[in-house]
This record gives structure tokens, C-alpha cells and sequence, in this order.
């Protein structure tokens, strides 16, 4: 068994507030106690102190598409494993695989080769991003493949799955839209609206049968107006709505994602990265789906359209970000990274928060919220290397 660690000495993020000079305890893959705690009897448990770094939740990305040069949405279970180490690195300890838009039977094939990983618990399950999208938000998805979202080829990725179908972003507007929602939600997997041209009644009409996602706010949608606010009005007012924001700075304005903050409030925010291939890996040519991106200085666009394909950023990137140039509070943004995308997957009673009990997923960030640390379910994925 795993010696006991003691992490003392950091400014603990909790449910209830920061901690400083806190103490964590890890006993196996378990957090036994925090801040304050009881401290081990000396000489049974290995001690890291931490003064002068945060310590804070491991990271849940609920909508990601690869990294470390390999996606999620083809290719091997090896493959998958290498994007998850990746993400992993930068702080994401939870991850659930997003496919994009395929030939259905090819997304059911992947995805049951998904579900196997989901088993064995390297990813948290999986998202189906299309094909159930509009033509006219359609993004980096290949236009040929989309079809409305007819709810018995739904039900074909859901039963593809294996249970582990956790999330699908609809165009909810399209024929079968709403049908599809009902379903959804009837086999516990989260309706999303997203890739969506639906007027603000539509919206509403998609969250009363059942929608609590907002597939990256802002991203792919029709812009507020004030004669036509739209989908994002509709996901914004709703207090049943989590909204997903991309915080790369490219994305997002700083003013849209305070905006965003403002009218949802800290527990309907999830962060996620949204991230190709390229995260973590570099620039150059790569492959989403069946279309051909280039990556520029960081930033994913199509070949052909030059339309944004998702991003390459990390959760330890949207972190920082948050706190030093949107000026966020660091509560606020651990609800976004860690606690808010957990309870949405239904793991909060796992992940998601520092409390005794949980899986010992966690972040070490010193004074310039720069990552030097992870461990998951006890172990350090990245040491920190510690003065």
C-alpha cells in the first residue's frame, strides 16, 4: 500500500473558501483529511511542503477532441491513452472523449472501442459533437456528413456506447430535435445546445424538453441581438443551463466571457478546452475528422474556410488566463475547471473538490498560477520539483 503524503503548507482551495498554510492528507487513492485536519503520527507518511503554491482540484474537461498529437475522435485506444497523458500533464485528471462529426457507423464502431477505455476508467465517457448539427453553424464539421438529429440514429450512438455516452450536442432546432433531447435525457446521457441557428424561442423550447448544456457559448451560434437575442439570451437566463467556455483568448473576448460570468453566475460556468490534436504538441498540419487543420502560432484553423477547429489549449492555460488576465477569483475559476463540469457528469461525489473521501486528484500552482504539479487517484503524475 502507498505510504500516507501530507501536503502542507498551501493555500487550499475548498468548497468553502481558500485555506491558507492548509494541510491535505492522501491515504492511498483517497484524500483522508484537509485544512486543518489531523496530521499523521511522525515518521509514518511522506510530507511535500508547499508554502508559497496553491492547491486546488484536479481539472474535469468535459469536451475535448484529442492532444499530444493524437485525437480522440480516430484512430487507437493507444492513441487515446497518449492524448489523455497529455492533458493529464497540464492539470486535466478527468477527461471525457468528444468525437466529431463521422459516418454513424463509424461513430458507433469508435465509440465502442471508447466505452472499452471508459471501463477501465482512462476516460470519464464520451461526447458526440454531430452529426445532429445546423449547416449554417457548422464549423470545422465536415458539411456532407451532418443530418438532423433523427431520434433512432440517436438512440444507434447511445446503444454504441455501452452506457458510457455522456454527452450530445444537437442543433435542437433542426426535425427530431426536441424528440432527441426527450431521449437523451430518458438514458441519463446530457443534452447540449450547440452548432446551433435556433431563435431564442426554440432554445427555450429545447431546455424545457430537457437541454442543460450550452456547447462553447458564443462559439457557432447566432450573436445576441436585441430585437433577435437568440440561443445564447435563452442559455444564459436559465438557471438549468451550464455554459461551456473556451478561455484561449481566441475564442472569447475577455468582455464575453465576464459577460458570460456575470449573467450565469460561478456555478453554471464549466471551462473546457475544446482541444485537437495539437494540444500540448505544436504547430503544423493535423487531421479533425476528415478535415484537414493548420495550426499557426497555437491557433487551429480549417484548410479550407479558415474557419476556427478547435483549440490547443490546456486547463492549466484557461486557468491562468482566468485569474491574471480576466481577473477572476480563484474560487470562482476552480468551480469552472473542477467542481461544476464534476457535478454536471455526476461525479461529484468522486472528483471534483478537495474533501475527505474523494479521489486524490489534484493541482500544485505556485504564486504565478504556473502548473508543477498533478497527481491522480494518489499518484504524481508530474512531481513537483520543489526548491
Amino acid at each position: 500500500m502507498a505510504p500516507t503524503k501530507v501536503l502542507t503548507g498551501a493555500r487550499v482551495v475548498l468548497p468553502t473558501g481558500t485555506v491558507d498554510d492548509a494541510r491535505v492528507t492522501v491515504e492511498g487513492t483517497r484524500i483522508a483529511a484537509t485544512a486543518p485536519g489531523p496530521a499523521p503520527a511522525e515518521g509514518t507518511a511522506e510530507t511535500v511542503d508547499l508554502r508559497g503554491h496553491w492547491l486546488v482540484p484536479g481539472f474535469v474537461d468535459i469536451h475535448n477532441h484529442g492532444g499530444g498529437g493524437v485525437s480522440f475522435a480516430g484512430g487507437t485506444a493507444e492513441g487515446v491513452l497518449q492524448g489523455v497523458r497529455t492533458h493529464l500533464r497540464h492539470g486535466t485528471t478527468t477527461v471525457v472523449a468528444s468525437a466529431v462529426t463521422g459516418d454513424l457507423d463509424f461513430l458507433a464502431r469508435h465509440a465502442g472501442m471508447l466505452a472499452e477505455l471508459a471501463q477501465q476508467g482512462d476516460i470519464a465517457g464520451i461526447h458526440f459533437e454531430g452529426p445532429f448539427i445546423s449547416p449554417c453553424r457548422k464549423g470545422a464539421h465536415d458539411e456532407t456528413l451532418l443530418r438532423d438529429p433523427d431520434p433512432a440514429e440517436v438512440r444507434k450512438l447511445i446503444d454504441a456506447a455501452h452506457g458510457h455516452a455522456r454527452m450530445m450536442t444537437l442543433a435542437t432546432e433542426l426535425p427530431g430535435g426536441l424528440d432527441s433531447v426527450r431521449l437523451l435525457v430518458e438514458h441519463g446521457v446530457i443534452a447540449a445546445v450547440g452548432h446551433t441557428d435556433a431563435t431564442y424561442e426554440q432554445t427555450v423550447a429545447a431546455v424545457d424538453a430537457g437541454a442543460t448544456v450550452a456547447t462553447h457559448l458564443f462559439n457557432a451560434m447566432p450573436p445576441l441581438g436585441h430585437r433577435a437575442p437568440g440561443p445564447i439570451a435563452a442559455l444564459l437566463e436559465d438557471e438549468r443551463v451550464t455554459v461551456e467556455l473556451i478561455n484561449d483568448g481566441t475564442h472569447l473576448h475577455p468582455a464575453a466571457l465576464q459577460f458570460a460570468f456575470h449573467h450565469a453566475g460561478r456555478d453554471r460556468v464549466a471551462f473546457i478546452t475544446d482541444a485537437m490534436d495539437a494540444a500540448g504538441f505544436g504547430d503544423g498540419r493535423y487531421m479533425l475528422g476528415p478535415l484537414e487543420v493548420e495550426v499557426a502560432d497555437g491557433v487551429a484553423r480549417l484548410v479550407e474556410g479558415n474557419s476556427i477547429a478547435g483549440s490547443t489549449l490546456t486547463l492549466d492555460r484557461a486557468f491562468k488566463r482566468a485569474v491574471t488576465v480576466d481577473g477572476l477569483p480563484v474560487e470562482d475559476v476552480v468551480a469552472a475547471v473542477s467542481a461544476n463540469p464534476a457535478r454536471l457528469l455526476g461525479l461529484s461525489d468522486r472528483i471534483g473538490s478537495l474533501e475527505p473521501g474523494k479521489d486524490a486528484d489534484l493541482v500544485v500552482l505556485d504564486d504565478s498560477f504556473e502548473l508543477v504539479g498533478v497527481m491522480r487517484k494518489g499518484e504524481w503524475a508530474v512531481a513537483p520539483q520543489l526548491a
